[in-house]
């Protein structure tokens, strides 16, 4: 298991409410999507990361994370695996305070670098499935 419960909630709950959705873009099919949707009902604030830098769910869309003008709290990151470690680099050179890698994206390289650098980090699993536990 990549993140523990205490980790979750403190990603959740106290690094703060700005959060890059890394592959978020305007397709509605695309789980991004909708968990993005869920973030904004639990008051994140969600910046949308993709190479079309599309506004998505009111939100300016920027191409990469160094595009971001303002600080990033969180990176959630919805890419595949093989792209996921890069992300996390990024992520840390960002100034972000912690990392969570969605369902399926798991590179345990990319996990110890970045717990390596002080971040907190969630890996193979979903906020929007794990905030409305929190109670």
């Amino acid at each position: 298991m990549y993140g523990d419960e205490a980790t979750i909630r403190r990603i959740l709950t106290e690094l703060g409410d700005t959060w890059a959705v890394v592959g978020l873009s305007s397709n509605r099919n695309r789980a991004a999507y909708g968990v993005a949707q869920v973030l904004q009902r639990f008051g994140k604030r969600v910046v949308p990361v993709h190479p079309k830098a599309e506004t998505v769910h009111g939100e300016q869309g920027y191409a990469s994370l160094a595009d971001i003008p303002f600080a990033v709290d969180v990176v959630d990151v919805f890419v595949n695996s093989e792209l996921a470690g890069a992300v996390a680099e990024e992520a840390v050179g960002k100034g972000a305070k912690g990392v969570w890698f969605q369902l399926g994206v798991v590179d345990e390289a990319a996990w110890e670098r970045t717990r390596a650098a002080g971040l907190d980090m969630v890996m193979d699993r979903c906020p929007a499935i794990e905030i409305p536990r929190l109670g």
